[in-house]
């Protein structure tokens, strides 16, 4: 079994790569939304299937990225909530 100085050294790792990859999925999210963006004023006014369906898929992926963002938030929130009981 890991000593609690382990545990917490181990905590402060998945932190620290949690917290980064949160900054990695805010660059996606603009990316996406710069994207998406890019791709609504390029298309206005056509009447192509296709590029409605790719704007609908790229909402659906900002979605998506905002909810991974909402998760890895959460999860740090508990690892610091068990690091604090350490």
């Amino acid at each position: 079994m890991a000593s609690i100085d382990e545990v917490r050294a181990a905590i402060m790792v998945a932190n620290e790569r949690a917290s980064q990859t949160l900054g990695e999925l805010q660059q996606a999210h603009s990316s996406l939304e710069q994207a998406q963006g890019a791709l609504a004023q390029g298309t206005e006014g056509s009447n192509q299937a296709e590029a409605a369906e790719a704007n609908g898929l790229l909402a659906q992926a900002v979605n998506k990225v905002a909810e991974a963002q909402q998760e890895v938030s959460a999860a740090i929130r508990a690892f610091e909530g068990v690091a604090n009981r350490l």
